[in-house]
């Protein structure tokens, strides 16, 4: 996982051959006028798409984990708290993965909780067990997409 400020994003760039591009459309669009849905930036190895969902209370968040996809998750408005989890202690699936959506969600609940406001991002690797959403108020928020390349875990396992 990483968390940092947008202003600071060109060490996280060098992460994956995509995230530039992600940062550089963030940067030089304003998300929070944008309707919300998809917008395309590389078929379905690059895509955003900006969501607005009513905050929950910490113990209805829901850590889920993707085998395909990183997020970098962009608050928008206000401020969105998120929880997260090591996958690699998470052990109670509350279903099997999702292949369709790439997603497993899980009952374990989490270690660590932090707060994003706008100019702030949120990176979250297969490797991260996470809970968007948390927060008093309707969140608007960009979700990006970013296909992993090669992978050498079997998450499944």
């Amino acid at each position: 996982m990483v968390i940092d400020a947008l202003k600071n994003s060109a060490a996280t760039e060098k992460l994956h051959s995509a995230f530039k591009q992600v940062f550089d459309y963030v940067k030089t669009h304003d998300l929070a006028k944008f309707d919300l849905g998809r917008i395309e930036l590389d078929g379905e190895r690059l895509y955003i798409n900006i969501a607005e969902v009513q905050g929950k209370e910490k113990n209805e968040a829901v850590l889920e984990t993707h085998n395909n996809y990183i997020d970098i998750q962009f608050p928008l408005n206000g401020e969105e708290i998120y929880a997260w989890e090591s996958r690699s202690l998470l052990v109670h699936p509350r279903q099997v993965y999702n292949v369709k959506e790439d997603i497993t969600f899980y009952t374990d609940k989490a270690a660590l909780y932090f707060k994003l406001t706008p100019g702030k991002f949120a990176v979250f690797f297969p490797e991260d067990g996470h809970a968007p959403c948390i927060g008093q108020e309707k969140i608007k928020k960009a979700i990006a997409k970013v296909r992993i390349e090669e992978s050498k875990i079997d998450y499944d396992k």
